[in-house]
């Protein structure tokens, strides 16, 4: 008995088993006459899979349900091979980064795709929450494949074509290319693998999607009213407009907190622009030029140190790190400017910032939805103190050595 693969098409899930077996070398039957809403309702079904969902494999020794277990199968149908690890290590490797692609993306994902596809309820906060994760997802998925090809190894495995069947929902449906750019390592990735011809013969051409879907709109659909007799009767003056459509008028988009402080004579684009401008005695024109801007009622100055600088062992996942931060902080790039700098000629690095924001506080909308504020201990400049104060230029500067050490990058939020 061949192996038979009860699905509809386009399906992700099924995915994951067919190009499996493109690599393994093992032959899957799928019939052209399924109908999701009737084949998977009918008793034979039922009988694979009490629940009726699909992908469901059919094998000479029972079916199979779960597209990772499908695919699992699959992929050792013919004994093992490089797809699940050649090492007990790598085996171990494999399973993991399937986990991560399925609890740190594919779930993250679908709450946002299956609200705009009008398949669950929409929530604006459940949707900011899904994106917020599966940014840090993501972004995780981006550190390790800046120095690696492969999720595991140096071929194709089970867990990159999970991974990329997962990703490649995201990608035709609600991730646009101004929502992946934050993440270049997996556009590489992902653009790579689908141009695979073991992944092409199944998947066909990828695309990506220009626009995220509109919210279904909740407005139902008003029945229609009964023909009315004309009345003889006097004009009346217009009736003023009804309730529901005044409810319906668009809402004015609330402040940002920042935008109801009292106007401070400190321009943020203007000090962006000489910070920018200045390529000689930066002393002299770019330092002095800030402290002669510089507001101290309508703005504030924060050190921030690393906590785990111990991790920072490996220079380019350190770099990664920062320029992640940066990437996530541009939701406050109207209110903020910030330096990183990145410390020390052999690891562990050191990573410390110095950042100027509009307020006395830091932002409550950045340290809500920046999860990587609370990876740093912040420190609010006195400036009373001349030593805080010197140090503060040192840091806009890119002085060096900076506090007796070398630095291996200074990076710029403006």
């Amino acid at each position: 008995m061949a192996l038979v693969l009860h699905t509809y098409k386009g399906n992700k899930g099924a995915y994951k088993a067919l190009i499996a077996a493109e690599y393994a070398g093992v032959k899957i039957e799928v019939p052209s006459d399924f109908q999701m809403g009737v084949t998977n309702k009918s008793p034979e079904f039922l009988k694979m899979n009490p629940i009726g969902k699909v992908p469901v494999l059919e094998t000479p020794e029972g079916p199979v349900f779960e597209s990772n277990a499908i695919a699992r199968y699959v992929s050792r149908k013919n004994g093992d091979n490089s797809l699940n690890g050649s090492s007990l290590i790598e085996y171990a490797h494999v399973e993991q980064w399937i986990d991560f692609a399925t609890l740190e993306i594919d779930a993250h994902m679908l709450k946002w795709f299956a609200p705009r596809m009008g398949y669950a309820p929409f929530s604006a906060p459940a949707e900011e929450a899904a994106i917020t994760a599966l940014k840090r997802g993501l972004d995780a998925l981006n550190t390790h494949l800046a120095s690696n090809t492969y999720l595991v190894g140096h071929s194709v495995t089970l867990a990159d074509i999970v991974t990329i069947c997962n990703l490649s929902l995201g990608f035709a449906t609600v991730m646009t290319k101004k929502f992946t750019s934050a993440f270049p390592h997996v556009e590489r990735y992902f653009w790579t693998m689908v141009n695979q011809p073991n992944f092409k013969n199944v998947m066909g051409d990828a695309k990506q999607t220009e626009a995220v879907p509109e919210v279904p709109s909740k407005k139902p659909a008003q029945p229609a009213k009964p023909k009315e007799e004309p009345k003889k009767a006097a004009p009346v003056a217009e009736a003023p407009k009804p309730a529901e459509e005044e409810e319906a008028a668009p809402k004015p988009k609330a402040k940002n907190p920042l935008d109801l402080l009292p106007p401070s004579p400190m321009v943020l684009d203007d000090w962006k622009r000489l910070y920018s401008n200045t390529k000689s005695n930066f002393r002299e024109v770019a330092i002095k030029g800030f402290w002669d801007m510089y507001d101290p009622e309508g703005y504030s100055l924060w050190f921030c140190d690393y906590k785990y600088n111990d991790e920072n062992t490996v220079s380019f996942v350190t770099l990664n790190k920062v320029g992640g931060f940066l990437q996530r902080m541009d939701l406050a790039r109207k209110y903020a400017f910030g330096k990183m700098l990145i410390c020390g000629s052999e690891p562990p690095f050191k990573v410390k910032g110095l950042w100027l924001f509009r307020g006395q506080e830091i932002p409550k909308f950045v340290m809500e939805e920046v999860y990587d504020m609370e990876l740093y201990a912040w420190t609010k400049v006195d400036l009373s103190d001349e030593t805080q104060k010197e140090r503060v230029s040192q840091m806009i500067e890119d002085a060096e050595p900076f506090e007796g050490e070398a630095l291996l990058d200074a990076k710029c939020f403006k």
